[in-house]
């Protein structure tokens, strides 16, 4: 015990000077009227989140993703049971805003009932991404799930690493976000290329877009398609900020920037500066690459959509596909202001675009990717209905691969390894078990999403129309989805041709099999 009688002494002089020093100390009030004890607030305040998540909370409170959204996606990463019994616990008639999603008794697509159907369904996109235009390189999606647009420098390179190789295993697509192609991206997942306003992986020497430098990227990597950023839900008509902290040397050298300092991207595209020479843009990559090319945005004034549709019907160029944000937020660090009131809310911004584009007759020619929350199927589902073709998923494939929600994305300590460039922190997520996380996820959401297109009696979710979906609006009202935002009753659906050629793609190879073997007296 002798260590201890000198420990004592050691001890009680540590928190002698800790009391002197918050004494002394002229920053913060409540540790200068109460030294020591006045430091379990700051402990409790940083803990906060964790206690609330894991204790204090109920099971729909928790923001932005409740627990049971995370129980979700973290059973369906690690194959585990992803059900819930006993019945829903969301106040479904007292909720407005609440989706109702209308199955049918008899429709031509009948559910299997094994309980591992639809695992390892295919389920690609409806439409053919550039083959309105006629691009060289257009190409059906595999998957009309995929990878949101998430940076290394914002992500670590092991969670990249990780997602590449699950997007591979899953196969779908990753969107390599703003911040360049790094090594990570290259473990077998096919890409699409983010261009952002400083023009990471194909700048030259002053920090200009260079054509010939992109050409050598595209050539040399799997780079499927070029999407333009035009802004995001995190930080609408913000450029992107990568703090000094996460800028290391890796980070400089395929950014081509300094390193250790801040890394702001401009708010701006310096290659364009209205519609007219953005279209311009987009048709100089297009020829170039051959790659179809869309942009990204999250929707703010829609005179800019109306004057987009209006040139492309009018001049015959245009974008393949657009990708719309939602102003929910994202895996960008924010001000508070922009995180929770600029830009419109997926629905409400999505469907304002696509009634833009329906009414200008281009709805059938664009590829409509969605994002914000659309990786957990009943918001997914809503998404198809609208008329989205594809669905991003961007903070749920974290939760894939450990995340935890600690929201601490933007301090450089994530504790999972996910986001930070913290080697020590980073070394905790290992890609080769992660990425099978990753892609259980993805096929997890594509089968859900398989179920439910069945129980509305269609073969593939992009089939499902607005009359599937109702929107609660009280304890006894409901409305349309196509009423809710002024749809057509065609609109949100691809062209017939698309239909019948995705039918036929999604056509079982056996009988599907949802029934009981028929009596010989069976009618019809």
């Amino acid at each position: 015990m002798r260590w201890a009688r000198r420990a004592v002494p050691a001890v009680a002089a540590a928190v002698a000077a800790l009391a002197a020093r918050d004494l002394i100390q002229r920053d913060h009030a409540l540790l200068r009227n109460f030294p020591v004890l006045g430091r379990a607030r700051y402990l409790l305040e940083a803990v906060g989140p964790e206690l609330r998540q894991y204790i204090v909370a109920g099971n729909n409170e928790e923001r932005p993703f409740t627990r049971d959204q995370r129980r979700w996606v973290y059973a369906s990463a690690k194959q585990q049971n992803n059900y819930f019994g006993f019945g829903t616990d969301n106040d479904i008639e007292y909720t407005p805003g609440y989706p109702i999603i209308k199955h049918r008794t008899f429709g031509r697509a009948v559910p299997p009932s094994t309980p591992t159907a639809g695992h390892d369904v295919r389920l690609p996109c409806a439409k053919v991404l550039g083959a309105a235009r006629g691009r060289a390189r257009a190409f059906r999606p595999e998957s009309v799930v995929n990878v949101s647009g998430m940076s290394f420098g914002s992500l670590s390179g092991n969670a990249v690493a990780a997602l590449n190789r699950g997007a591979a295993l899953a196969g779908c697509l990753q969107n390599t976000g703003e911040g360049g192609l790094s090594p990570y991206h290259r473990n077998g997942g096919e890409l699409v290329f983010q261009l952002g306003t400083a023009y990471f992986g194909c700048r030259d020497e002053h920090g200009r877009f260079s054509l010939d430098r992109l050409k050598d990227l595209v050539a040399r990597a799997p780079v499927k398609a070029l999407e333009i950023k035009l802004s995001q839900g995190a930080k609408p008509s913000l450029g992107g900020l990568l703090p000094g902290a996460k800028v290391s040397a890796e980070i400089a050298t395929i950014r081509g920037i300094p390193a250790g300092q801040d890394c702001v991207s401009p708010s701006r595209h310096a290659e364009f500066s209205d519609c007219d020479s953005l279209l311009d843009w987009v048709e100089l990559l297009a020829a170039e690459t051959g790659l179809p090319v869309g942009i990204k945005s999250a929707v703010g004034d829609l005179g800019f959509w109306q004057e987009l549709a209006t040139l492309m019907r009018d001049t015959g160029r245009g974008v393949d596909f657009v990708t719309i944000d939602g102003g929910e937020g994202g895996t960008g660090a924010a001000p508070l202001i922009f995180t929770d009131s600029v830009s419109l809310p997926f629905q409400q911004g999505f469907s304002r675009v696509y009634k833009v584009f329906a009414q200008h007759d281009l709805h059938e020619q664009v590829v409509f990717v969605g994002g914000g929350k659309l990786g957990l199927p009943d918001n997914a589902i809503v998404a198809f209905a609208l008329g989205c073709d594809l669905v991003n998923v961007g903070r749920e494939a974290m939760l894939s691969v450990g995340c935890i929600q600690a929201q601490k994305c933007h301090t450089d300590t994530c504790p999972t390894g996910v986001a930070t460039q913290n080697a020590w922190l980073a070394r905790g997520l290992d890609p080769t078990v992660k990425s099978v996380r990753a892609a259980n996820y993805l096929r997890t959401l594509r089968r859900d999403l398989v179920k439910v297109a069945e129980a509305c009696g269609v073969e593939h979710p992009g089939l499902i129309g607005t009359d599937a979906v109702e929107i609660l609006d009280g304890r006894t009202g409901s409305t349309a989805l196509h009423e809710v935002y002024g749809y057509r009753p065609e609109w949100g659906l691809p062209s017939p041709a698309d239909r019948a050629e995705i039918v036929r793609l999604m056509a079982p190879e056996a009988p599907q099999g949802g029934s009981a073997t028929p009596s010989p007296t069976a009618v019809g």
